[in-house]
């Protein structure tokens, strides 16, 4: 059973891409119910305060309208996700700008924005926290008893003896800002729900269960009385990983009091004001080294701003401690990291997940201790490359077959690196548009952290119909990255099969088992696994019971995809259903310490040089990134097509968070939540992205596979602002880099 060529590593048809172009393919604001009203929420105009009263404006016929509010809450009022301590509705105390407060219903969309304007939140203003600093000193405590919603401290190595034995000591600090997902399409939900049938859901989003988790308990239903569905999704990126569990609860909540089925979809403006951000971070390095540039001591210190209430911040805080030091083996490294509250609203999951921003430190100082010790930044990263068989900051015994200073040669060969760099540095002395290259290496893990995997538990089911059709059923969620597609492929491909046989159940909780969230670069590595493993299961089902199987075809040839489907239909008319489960087990010799935070962090890494060219203007102090190139080993690439463009658009989003996606806070309220004054980067800013992929098939992955969906986005802000400094000298310590900052850091430059 299996096709020539292999469909692994191919570049086959998108599975949903016909839908997708012609039209067909409907998202959650092309749904429409009999009897559907639309929802809106009003949310709270102060940073902190205390809510007095709530007034309506007397000129609105509210008696056509469903409000809600706190009290009307069934059950636990509360978004359940890590800890429970975000209201689905404030009763009482807001904690940040855009807080929802009250939710309105009505058939009539115009007349429900016209109600939402005449409802005033009456407010005692309470003191506010709105920067890292602030919550740190405990300006006020608006959070716990520190503002500290999750710590972790990461030790190897003596670090504080080691000291003594470091010839240079470089210090820094460096910090990252807000950045906005900014899907194509906005977060939105549709519901039904009444206390005899339960809560149904359909709407844009990347974790059904996650939904199906937090709708439970706020209902007080049994699990099998709330069922929740995805419908088309136009990207998530992170942003739809747990705020959607929100939008379903307010939705649900009015159909419940309404009795009809309710629409609640945000527009652009209320989507960026109110939804999760990007953590921004305060990251401090001290290193010492010896005067040949080997690494004796890394300690960091590592912040990021959870704004008001815990949601994903210690996992996202996890993740960035864990990325912190690199791939760089140190004998002794101290991590200690923070997420604190602030009174803004809460960030939450984005492609990296943490590591963005711990990356962009680590990469942007060790090209200050490359320069302290004299030596090119290359070479510095070159002597302290960890290899297979050492480990990293964690304590990980690295058993991959790594060759980052391969990643490297390859990345410098296709960029012309160390020409150009020679070649900026002589014509850059009298330009005004100075030119400049840098780099940036680092790593990726897959999947969830230590045994994150394991308390997930994910499961996946693959089963045959009588026709000869294989359908996988998993949770996890077609977002645009192509899910579908690789499924298709690593169940196709195991089986032996034509694709175009290959079906993907829609993610259903009435109908799906629990394969785990769509994050964490573990959709392909972690569950596409399961998916082979689980097809495998179904073939050898059929093979045990003397149908055709690996050798069953005639001449002992694989068996065709019509024997298969004539195999599959003897089967099921003799056993009834034909369905193969496959639940997730570790690989062999993985363990990790939840309380020491040490040993392995994630079953596979994926690696990357990656190389960035810029042109600055001195006088206009614009940016532009010229050329990149992206190289990466990501184990074996299933689809060349797809991957290529994982790569492309996670390292244009990491243009956008270094140079122009700059969230503007105002008393903790994002003031240009419009696409006209929040910069991102257009196809004009984009240069050409030239990708390139070193295969070292993982064991443990489907076909090879590692998970890349997140490494993109690590590596492009310290790649950019390195060339930055290359080409004007100026050592730029925050992104992203408008050309404020840039100005500012020039004229320290020629003052």
């Amino acid at each position: 059973m299996h096709p020539e060529p292999p469909l692994i590593g191919q570049a086959v048809p998108r599975k949903e891409g016909r839908d997708k172009v012609t039209g067909r393919a409907r998202y959650v604001d092309d749904l429409v119910f009999p009897g559907m009203m639309y929802g809106a929420t009003v949310r709270s105009p102060v940073a902190r305060g205390r809510i007095r009263a709530i007034h309506f404006d007397e000129n609105i016929p509210w008696q056509e309208f469903t409000v809600v509010t706190a009290q009307d809450i069934p059950g636990e009022n509360c978004v359940a996700l890590i800890l429970h301590d975000q209201p689905c509705l404030a009763a009482e105390i807001v904690n940040h700008p855009e807080e929802p407060v009250v939710l309105l219903g009505h058939p009539d969309k115009h007349l429900l924005e016209e109600a939402r304007r005449a409802v005033r939140l009456e407010t005692e203003p309470l003191p506010a926290v709105f920067t890292i600093e602030d919550s740190l000193a405990k300006k006020e405590i608006i959070w716990g008893e520190d503002n500290v919603f999750k710590s972790f401290l990461v030790e190897k190595g003596d670090v504080d003896s080691a000291w003594a034995r470091a010839e240079i000591v470089v210090e820094g600090e460096y910090e990252t800002g807000a950045q906005e997902q900014l899907y194509i399409e906005p977060n939105g939900m549709i519901a039904v729900a009444n206390p005899d049938e339960g809560v149904t859901v359909w709407g844009s989003m990347q974790c059904p269960y996650y939904v199906h988790k937090a709708l439970v308990p706020l209902f007080g239903l049994s699990k099998d009385k709330v069922r929740v569905i995805q419908a088309e999704t136009g990207g998530g990126f992170g942003g739809k990983e747990e705020y959607p569990s929100m939008i379903a609860a307010h939705a649900a909540l009015l159909a419940w009091k309404a009795g009809r089925p309710v629409k609640l979809i945000y527009d652009r403006a209320e989507d960026m004001a109110a939804t999760t951000k990007r953590h921004p971070s305060r990251t401090r390095h001290r290193t010492g080294v010896t005067r040949d540039g080997k690494l004796v001591a890394l300690e960091i210190d590592f912040v990021i701003d959870g704004g008001a209430y815990c949601t994903l911040s210690p996992v996202v805080l996890s993740r960035g401690t864990i990325h912190a030091a690199g791939p760089y083996e140190c004998p002794n490294v101290r991590i200690r990291s923070r997420a604190v509250a602030t009174n803004a609203p809460p960030h939450g999951a984005f492609r990296g997940f943490g590591a963005p921003q711990s990356v962009f430190a680590l990469e942007r100082h060790f090209d200050q201790v490359a320069k302290a010790c004299g030596l090119a930044p290359d070479e510095f990263r070159r002597r302290n490359f960890v290899h297979a068989g050492g480990t990293l900051a964690v304590s990980q015994v690295i058993h991959e077959n790594v060759d980052l200073p391969q990643l490297m040669e390859r990345a410098f060969a296709e960029s012309d690196y160390h020409a150009k760099r020679a070649r900026f540095a002589r014509e850059n002395r009298d330009a005004r548009v100075k030119k400049g290259i840098g780099f940036a290496a680092f790593l990726h893990g897959a999947g969830f952290t230590g045994s994150g995997e394991e308390y997930l538990a994910s499961v996946v089911a693959v089963e045959a119909t009588a026709e000869g059709r294989v359908r996988v059923l998993a949770a996890s969620t077609e977002i645009g990255q192509g899910a579908n597609t690789v499924f298709t492929q690593i169940a196709a491909d195991t089986l032996g099969l034509d694709p175009e046989l290959i079906d993907i159940a829609p993610p259903d909780t009435a109908a799906v088992p629990n394969s785990g969230p769509t994050v964490a670069s573990r959709t392909t590595m972690i569950v596409g696994k399961l998916v082979e493993s689980a097809a495998l299961g179904l073939k050898q089902t059929l093979v045990s019971s003397g149908l055709p199987g690996e050798r069953g075809g005639p001449e002992g040839r694989p068996c065709t995809s019509e024997e298969f489907q004539r195999a599959c239909a003897e089967y099921i008319r003799k056993h009834g259903a034909l369905r193969a489960t496959c639940q997730y087990a570790p690989p062999p010799g993985i363990k990790w310490d939840d309380e020491k935070y040490q040993g392995d962090a994630y079953g596979a890494y994926a690696w990357a040089v990656y190389v960035a060219e810029v042109s600055v203007d001195t006088v206009t102090y614009e940016i532009r990134v010229d050329d990149f190139v992206a190289v990466q080993e990501v184990g074996k690439v299933i689809h060349p097509v797809l991957a290529t463009g994982q790569i492309e658009g996670g390292v244009a989003q990491g243009i956008g968070y270094a140079l122009y996606e700059n969230v503007v806070w105002r008393e903790g309220r994002m003031v240009n939540a419009q696409m006209t004054n929040y910069i991102m980067p257009t196809s004009a800013d984009v240069p050409p992205i030239r990708v390139f992929f070193e295969e070292n098939p993982y064991p443990f992955g489907p076909g090879g596979a590692k998970g890349i969906g997140e490494l993109p986005m690590d590596g492009p802000a310290p790649a950019i602002v390195n060339a930055i400094e290359q080409a004007t000298g100026a050592s730029i310590t925050r992104i992203p880099v408008t050309p404020e900052v840039l100005m500012e850091a020039l004229e320290g430059v020629h003052a």
